[in-house]
């Protein structure tokens, strides 16, 4: 075994990087692959405005000539002034069952973060904390919801034993229609009527307006969460964009006071990755388009995600959230879905978690944030 590690920035290196996913997970049933050209748009640092703020590296590992892994750095200027840390942030990790190869990769990225002026290593993050996170250490045998990473079981091993400890869980909550409307029913009404809130579903027409409203109460309604990083107007509709091709309107309610002003909001989607898991190379082409329509035509989609919600923290305790949510239950129950996960909740954020299981959902899989500490070489020795 020849290990070596090289930059992909460019050139075959850097369409190594693209296809390590397909190749390293392809046995992984589970996993639903991320479709090329997203993958694609998601790392082009020109078009793409996270990297207004930040810089990334690529990183590809060889055994002779052979692709066996992957891992970038990150350098969210961003994140480290409004933070005030050093931090450099690992992502879109991939790789053989190899702990040498592994080590390989990360020490690459820790050469990048000292090279950076940085003693803090974390992520994984894909590539902000705004996009995909964290590594999946449980339930393996149940399919990823949509913009959801997902990985073998030894990932885990890999990282840790490259030194790395965990800093952060998110929860994954499985909601299930008939605990929702037992638990939702008896409340959400009551509550509602002595509201002076007015409850409304999006509409297509008038989208990008209403975007631009949840935009700003996204940003203040999760400021206080931690490693909250405010998305940048082009950052949030650049999503918003990303979004449009698979958004049911009818699946998303706005919250607004008796001025019209929004004040709070929730967003599902429809999991397209129970269609997107039958496209195992990720390519829409020459088959896979064919594929996709199919397994996501009209009614064949039967679970949606919970992508983001968010209530001002001064309209919080009133029980809007639990309003919003009643409203989304109705609506994905008429639209002929019967399922669904409330996705990635911090384990520090006491309400959300609380609400998830209130409303009968089921804790039953967990993302991980990892973190190393850095020092030059011969530091503290």
């Amino acid at each position: 075994m020849s290990i070596s590690v090289r930059p992909a920035d460019h050139g075959p290196a850097r369409k190594d990087f693209l296809n390590l996913p397909y190749v390293i997970q392809k046995g992984n049933m589970q996993w639903a692959p991320p479709l090329l050209t997203q993958q694609k748009a998601l790392l082009d640092t020109k078009k793409h405005p996270f990297f207004a703020n930040a810089q990334i590296r690529l990183f590809v590992a060889y055994d002779n000539n052979t692709p066996v892994g992957r891992i970038a750095a990150i350098n969210d200027f961003k994140h480290n002034r409004i933070h005030a840390q050093t931090t450099t942030h690992f992502g879109f990790f991939e790789c053989i069952d190899d702990t040498k190869i592994a080590t390989a990769l990360f020490e690459q990225v820790e050469k990048s973060a000292l090279g950076w002026g940085h003693n803090m290593v974390r992520g994984p993050f894909n590539h902000s904390v705004n996009e995909e996170i964290g590594l999946q250490i449980n339930a393996f045998d149940t399919p990823n919801f949509i913009m959801i990473p997902g990985n073998p079981p030894y990932y885990e091993t890999l990282v840790k034993q490259a030194g790395y400890s965990g800093c952060m869980d998110l929860y994954c909550y499985k909601l299930d229609a008939g605990e929702m409307r037992r638990k939702l029913l008896d409340s959400a009404p009551k509550i509602e009527r002595r509201l002076n809130i007015t409850i409304r579903k999006a509409q297509k027409k008038t989208f990008e307006r209403d975007a631009l409203k949840i935009w700003e109460v996204y940003n203040k309604a999760w400021e206080k969460n931690w490693y909250w990083l405010p998305a940048t107007k082009d950052e949030f509709m650049h999503t918003v964009a990303d979004l449009k091709s698979i958004i049911d309107y009818d699946l998303l309610f706005l919250a607004e006071n008796q001025k019209g002003e929004l004040v709070g909001f929730t967003v599902a989607v429809p999991n397209l990755n129970e269609a997107i898991i039958r496209l195992r190379n990720g390519r829409l082409l020459p088959f896979g388009i064919f594929k996709l329509l199919w397994h996501s035509r009209p009614g064949a989609i039967k679970s949606i995600r919970v992508l983001v919600m968010g209530v001002l923290e001064q309209y919080r305790g009133r029980g809007i959230d639990t309003v919003l949510y009643h409203h989304q239950y109705r609506a994905a129950l008429a639209n002929g879905y019967t399922s669904g996960e409330l996705s990635q909740v911090l384990q520090s954020n006491t309400m959300m978690n609380r609400a998830a299981e209130l409303m009968g959902g089921r804790n039953y899989k967990t993302h991980r944030i990892y973190e190393k500490q850095i020092l030059k070489p011969g530091a503290g020795q």
